[in-house]
């Protein structure tokens, strides 16, 4: 079993006006929006989902509300990278997904090929759980080579997908494209989408808030290759660029689920950081010219 190609949503957080609480409605709005145009499936408790900055319990309710919105199935991820903390972390949420679940997200924790094939098989063994691994060091602090990730994934028969989002992205993708015989998706708000897929990612797994536009340049890529992908992804790339800046990227990309009526209010918890006025006036005209946006 891999995971299906496609666009998997990766779903922002809502939290309430003041930061303190999950919004659990305009968490099913977005869950409810995703099944509505299409999306393969969901991966909740992601980076762009803040789950670094939720409790145990915050973390519970988001996969229940998420399980109680719709029918698409689920990739669940863990933010921690010590085997203990990771098991902690999939026993906590596991028992409310149940049969929703496509995978286990867990991210690499090791330069050492070997290290991080037992890491990734003693998940898997303690779990029993299939498993998504994501190359992000941004997020990790581990920049692992690729020929070694390849390696340590042969090595995991639980391992449905990799999500790679190691910089520059294309040349890992095609680097673990080549080498495996899981599907390999992009990320990084979609900023090397087209070129990813060129080189062999089987869709997108990513936050961006327009998810319209994912799923029409994946789209267009199957029906006719990268001329047609290139043709449907230019009208997004502004707004994609705009989106991914550093440490304003979460703000911006909620800000622009509540223009468009995804999500109630825009709080997001610290590090992440508010965005400034001019950069959201300049959002709003960003968003205006980009279709699909409703």
């Amino acid at each position: 079993m891999t995971l299906d190609p496609g666009v998997w949503g990766v779903l922002a957080t809502p939290l309430t006006a003041d930061g303190s609480a999950i919004d659990a409605e305009s968490l099913s709005r977005q869950v409810r929006h995703y099944e509505s145009i299409g999306a393969t499936g969901l991966t909740v408790l992601g980076v762009f989902g803040e789950a670094a900055r939720l409790t145990p319990a915050e973390r519970r309710t988001v996969v229940e509300t998420v399980v109680g919105s719709g029918e698409l199935p689920l990739v669940v991820g863990v933010s921690t990278l010590a085997l203990e903390e990771v098991c902690a972390e999939a026993a906590n949420v596991l028992p409310v997904v149940g049969s929703r679940l496509a995978g286990l997200m867990v991210q690499v924790n090791s330069v050492d090929p070997d290290a991080l094939s037992k890491h990734l098989n003693a998940v898997a063994d303690r779990t029993e759980c299939p498993l998504v691994v994501q190359d992000y060091p941004v997020i990790s602090g581990v920049r692992i080579a690729t020929a070694d990730l390849v390696a340590a994934v042969r090595t995991v028969p639980a391992v449905v997908a990799v999500k790679s989002e190691s910089s520059p992205s294309p040349p890992a993708v095609a680097e673990l494209a080549a080498g495996l015989d899981v599907p390999i998706f992009g990320g990084l708000g979609g900023t090397c989408l087209l070129d990813e897929l060129a080189v062999g990612a089987a869709g997108a797994m990513t936050g961006f808030s327009v998810p319209e536009g994912l799923l029409a340049c994946v789209g267009a890529f199957r029906e006719g290759g990268f001329e047609a992908a290139h043709d449907v992804w230019r009208d997004y790339l502004p707004l994609v660029n705009f989106e991914f800046q550093a440490a304003i990227a979460l703000g911006l990309r909620k800000r622009s689920l509540v223009l468009r009526g995804l999500i109630a209010y825009d709080a997001v918890r610290p590090p992440a950081a508010v965005p400034p006025a001019s950069m959201l006036r300049l959002l709003e005209e960003h968003l205006r010219r980009t279709p699909g946006v409703s």
